[in-house]
């Protein structure tokens, strides 16, 4: 695909060097280390942390000391949400400390207990304030700081290329648009196009996301945005390969890891399921993990019975669960659709 070998390509952002250049975006209660470590594995090139509320962080709240650990990855790039330029300083302070190798700023987030608490996309709504807090982490921490934002809040506000020009004079290193507004959240299609505004009035690497699941997407992104690497999130619902899978194809290669047969699958996903619950702890990971199970059973298994999915969900045995998975996935035979995002 033409366009596409590009992202092979290693990418560097204030001076860390990036091995390619599909990402992983963060992806609050979803993008925690067992997650990340799996897409990482694949072959993404940049995983990002699930957003961690700045003010939390500088506060100590349990909890937020799993979301800036440091996973042994070679990058480690923690997302500071928030509204306070004192907190998100601080916060980016202890995120650097905890071996943050980049800062990225959320100013994307459509979630309403985000926006209302006046952080996320709702701060483009105020460059001024926006500005602020980009100015409080650049002079907090030496390592290189990036923002995630929309296209704006409204169609009456398309203020992304205003934002960007902004944050690249304040010290921002690097811009990841995706292409639609906040009052939007999912809805229609991203506007790739619109990205292209973005990348032309900065010259920092700028990062294009939304709607991006396979190499015939990503190629499509790059042609009419003109960005300069990709950044992938809801399409690793219950596939975590998928960052993976286009950059080895960007490469001409095989991505590692893929689970191919029912019995491939069933060890894929017991051993995330394992890695959870030794993470947050049995009663924590049981909660954590079953939007992940539902996903998994989604995307590989939509014929499972709901009599055997309700147990999967919804069972406070690990052992149980394990063995459910078994029979859904090998005892079932179900194998259509291991390969739909790969």
């Amino acid at each position: 695909m033409a366009g596409l070998t590009i992202l092979a390509s290693p990418l560097d952002i204030g001076g860390v060097k990036i091995r390619n250049r599909v990402f992983l975006a963060p992806m609050s209660g979803i993008t925690d280390e067992p997650f990340r470590q799996r897409a990482h594995g694949h072959g993404a090139g940049l995983v990002v942390s699930e957003m961690v509320a700045s003010g939390e962080l500088a506060k100590g709240r349990a909890g937020c000391d799993l979301r800036i650990r440091h996973s042994g990855l070679p990058v480690h790039m923690v997302q500071l949400a928030g509204r306070e330029a004192v907190h998100m300083a601080e916060g980016a302070r202890i995120a650097a400390g905890e071996g943050a190798d980049i800062i990225d700023i959320n100013m994307g987030c459509p979630a309403k207990k985000v926006t209302g608490g006046y952080a996320g996309s709702a701060l483009m709504r105020d460059l001024d304030h926006a500005l602020s807090l980009i100015d409080a982490v650049v002079g907090a921490v030496s390592v290189p700081v990036t923002v995630k934002m929309r296209l704006g809040w409204d169609e009456s506000a398309l203020n992304a290329t205003m934002l960007a020009r902004r944050a690249e004079q304040a010290g921002v290193r690097m811009v990841t648009v995706h292409g639609r507004t906040r009052c939007q959240f999912y809805q229609g299609k991203a506007d790739w196009r619109a990205i292209a505004r973005v990348k032309q009035a900065v010259s920092i690497p700028v990062v294009a996301n939304g709607d991006v699941g396979s190499p015939e997407e990503a190629a499509a992104i790059l042609e009419l945005s003109g960005a300069d690497a990709v950044m992938v999130g809801r399409a690793h619902y219950g596939t975590p390969w998928v960052a993976g899978s286009i950059a080895t194809a960007a490469a001409g290669a095989n991505t590692q890891g893929i689970p191919f047969t029912p019995q491939e699958l069933t060890d894929y996903v017991a051993s995330h399921y394992e890695d959870m619950l030794s993470l947050y702890g049995i009663e924590s990971g049981l909660r954590q993990a079953r939007k992940h199970l539902g996903w998994y059973l989604d995307r590989h298994g939509p014929d499972v019975s709901a009599e055997l999915r309700k147990r999967i969900l919804t069972s406070f045995e690990p052992g149980e669960v394990v063995a459910a998975l078994r029979r859904a996935f090998v005892d079932g035979a179900q194998s259509t659709g291991l390969r739909s995002a790969a």
